[in-house]
């Protein structure tokens, strides 16, 4: 009997969270089933090199290559244009609000099973008004547990549609690396501690407390300090202070490698919390608070249960001092042994067991098309709110558009988009960050799928014009 196949697909949220899980799930399954990874997170770049996995990307509506009507339709036809290359029969979507594209697909192909993986600990924001209509159109819902859960106060934690599993990790004893071998695999000094720190850059206030941690480890006698991305602001200024030995590297999974390190400072996001305390490494959290994920309940749980320290993220000076107290030897010990306490991160393989079994089923679930309609109509109402508040700024700065006009320089046809089914890590991560439109295909793709993506693209794309302005 043939391998299922099966779909796992993630949005393009902040960080790794969603792709670490999908690819926990995917490295379960690889054994029983065919699973490919579909993703508009750029960070997919990493995964088919690695994981010997068949991935696709897929460029986001945040590209703003096409309109966001043009990119629902544009998302529906590349999953069902996959599903029908590759025979699959479950799609899993991996993301806080599945997107209408992946309800049109579902809602297009009643063999086709949806999942979604929703993740707990979420903030109140307005995507919880469609949770009860989103929940009627899946199949199953899994929720992938959060070692924090006793704090989830959220609009998900009342609800009784998912399956709640066992935390969800790429950290796994079996695969992790000894010291020795993760700092040599990393090009590290083994005979000096080292500290990752992955607390991201961006808008000013992100970039203040990357400053803020960093500042709270000089006074560390030689150490290391590893970064997955350079320390600088939009401008190249650097964010660290002078006389640390500053390393930026990558590698994938990062999991694999975590004891090449004496500690961490991280954002609590989902994927950091159950990698980073799993494997025992001294932590001290610092909260992002945009998006949906409610890292401080997450946070404060690790902190008053002893398993990390937290930060006040909206205090420098307690970023600074917090990250400070990892430089004594009896905190770093007190806290690992701590989390040597936590349970096992199993929730990739019990993910995959629910999606084998529903890929073994004999048929789907066909929602309803009055659900789909009402779900429809209510996404683009919270749209509505999302950006309601922009509102006045965005007529101002139409009525001086339309008193100060662009003047028209040049008009030129963008480039075609370029298709190409790379794996490499490098030329994908070029590919994918630029400014040319690209067309990932999965490997070994068929004449017939080329052919159909090719007019994808075209309805998608169109004859789009390049517009330069003064």
């Amino acid at each position: 009997m043939s391998k299922p196949t099966i779909i796992l697909a993630t949005s393009n949220g902040v960080g790794m969270g969603h792709l670490a899980r999908a690819s926990a799930v995917a490295l379960a399954l690889k054994d029983v089933a065919n699973p490919i990874i579909v993703s508009m997170a750029g960070g997919i770049a990493e995964l088919p090199s690695y994981m010997g996995i068949r991935c696709e990307y897929i460029p986001g509506r945040d590209r703003g290559w096409m309109s966001r009507e043009k990119w629902d339709k544009y998302l529906r036809d590349r999953l069902l244009a996959l599903v029908e290359e590759t025979g699959a029969t479950v799609l899993s979507f991996d993301g806080v609000v599945p997107y209408p594209g992946v309800i049109a697909a579902k809602n297009s192909n009643s063999n086709l099973a949806l999942v979604w993986v929703r993740r707990g600990l979420w903030q109140k924001k307005p995507q919880r008004f469609v949770l009860g209509l989103q929940s009627r159109m899946m199949d199953k819902i899994i929720e992938p547990g959060d070692i924090a859960r006793e704090y989830d106060h959220g609009p998900t934690a009342i609800r009784k549609d998912a399956v709640l599993t066992s935390p969800v990790s790429l950290f796994q004893p079996t695969h992790a690396m000894l010291r020795e071998d993760a700092k040599k695999a990393l090009g590290l000094d083994p005979h000096r501690p080292a500290v990752l720190v992955q607390l991201g850059t961006g808008d000013s206030d992100v970039n203040e407390k990357m400053s803020a941690a960093l500042s709270g480890l000089l006074g560390w006698k030689d150490l290391q300090v590893i970064l997955t991305k350079a320390p600088t602001d939009k401008n190249g200024k650097s964010l660290a202070p002078d006389g640390l030995d500053i390393k930026v590297l990558r590698y994938f999974p990062l999991a694999n490698v975590l004891h090449a390190f004496d500690a961490g400072v991280c954002a609590t996001g989902y994927n950091g919390v159950h990698e980073l305390l799993p494997a025992g490494l001294p932590t001290v959290f610092v909260s992002n608070i945009r998006g949906t994920d409610d890292q401080e309940a997450r946070a404060q749980w690790c902190h008053d249960k002893g398993f990390a320290l937290r930060a006040d993220q909206s205090d420098l000076s307690d970023i600074t001092a917090k990250v400070r107290e990892l430089q004594d030897s009896a905190t770093r010990e007190r806290l690992s042994k701590k989390c040597a306490e936590l349970p096992a991160a199993n929730g990739g393989t019990e993910i995959a067991k629910i999606l084998l079994e529903l890929a073994t089923k004999s048929r789907a679930n066909k929602p309803g098309t009055f659900t789909y309609t009402r779900l429809i109509v209510q996404e683009h109402i919270n749209r509505g709110l999302r950006h309601v508040a922009n509102l006045g700024l965005r007529r101002v700065a139409l009525v001086y558009r339309f008193l100060n006009p662009h003047i028209v320089v040049e008009v030129t046809k963008q480039e075609p988009p370029q298709f190409g089914s790379q794996t490499s890590t490098i030329e994908l991560r070029e590919l994918i960050k630029g400014s040319v439109r690209f067309e990932h295909l999965i490997e070994g793709a068929s004449e017939k799928y080329k052919k159909r993506r090719k007019e994808i693209a075209h309805e998608a794309y169109g004859e789009l014009v390049e517009i330069k302005k003064k």
